[in-house]
């Protein structure tokens, strides 16, 4: 079998199905860059305060480097958008928010959470105390924690339906007073300051993690297998080429053995000679 491998055809088809294989695992290698490289993590410092305008634009969806960041800017809240949400923890324990509405010095709109009580009472008291106040001409600064809109969710069976759990910016458009297609950051800043009443909402660096693209690494693991294959697809036709030599070569032999009279085993297929009959 070594000898049919050592054959030109066959050496020229080795050289083919290697550089096939090199190119499956050329492309295996590029699958994997793309796993590892749509799993980097962009360095950035949320801690940092940044604009507001600069790291996000209202009216479309926050860019991935937005979440998390610790923001700037100005404007006033709108007294009587006040809303309450329910189920939000801090510290451990659950309890409440109270989100107002902000229109910052351009003109956009964002909810902004204000802070956090374990009271229900005490949310509502703060709400329509903020709710009662007159909005202030002058812009004030606001800074806080950026994180993208949610999504609403449906309350649970016997809960009141008007009971928010989630700061989505869908919804809260249905809710402010003279709200009307201005335009909307679709997310939400947590102050890092409380109005008296509330604890200021805990919210920390948001963890970094590194995410993997599985398909990617499927995708590289199936190309290996396909180099593989192409090496032992060249392997398994030498076999069968090099098996039906000695196929054709057996047969080969038997018919000369048997163009010559002979048996493979040595003798003859000559009949042999009958003995002659005694006389009666």
């Amino acid at each position: 079998m070594i000898g049919m491998m050592l054959r030109p055809r066959w050496i020229a088809a080795l050289v083919l199905a290697l550089a096939i294989a090199a190119g499956f695992a050329l492309l295996g290698q590029w699958q994997l860059d793309r796993a590892i490289s749509s799993g980097e993590v962009v360095e950035r410092s949320t801690e940092t305060v940044q604009p507001l305008t600069e790291i996000v634009t209202p009216d479309g969806p926050p860019r991935q480097i937005a979440e998390g960041q610790m923001v700037e800017t100005s404007g006033s809240f709108v007294a009587g958008d006040e809303q309450i949400i329910s189920g939000r923890h801090n510290g451990g324990e659950t309890g409440y928010w109270v989100v107002s509405h902000f229109v910052t010095a351009e003109g956009a709109s964002i909810a902004v959470a204000r802070g956090w009580t374990a009271d229900a009472d005490t949310a509502a008291a703060v709400r329509d105390r903020l709710a009662s106040q007159m909005s202030i001409a002058s812009l004030q600064p606001l800074t806080g924690r950026f994180l993208p809109s949610e999504a609403p969710e449906v309350p649970a069976d016997g809960v009141d339906p008007h009971t928010m759990t989630t700061v989505s910016t869908a919804a809260l458009i249905n809710l402010w007073a003279n709200w009307s297609d201005q335009s909307v950051y679709q997310g939400y800043i947590v102050d890092s300051a409380a109005p008296d009443g509330l604890v200021a909402i805990d919210s920390p660096e948001p963890v970094v993690e590194v995410p993997l693209n599985w398909l990617n690494i499927f995708y590289a693991l199936e190309w290996a297998v396909f180099a593989g294959f192409a090496v032992f697809l060249w392997y398994r036709l030498v076999r069968d080429a090099w098996e039906r030599e000695l196929e054709e070569a057996e047969l080969a032999a038997a018919d000369r053995d048997g163009d010559s009279g002979e048996d493979p085993a040595g003798g003859t297929d000559a009949p042999a000679e009958r003995p002659h009959a005694k006389a009666p």
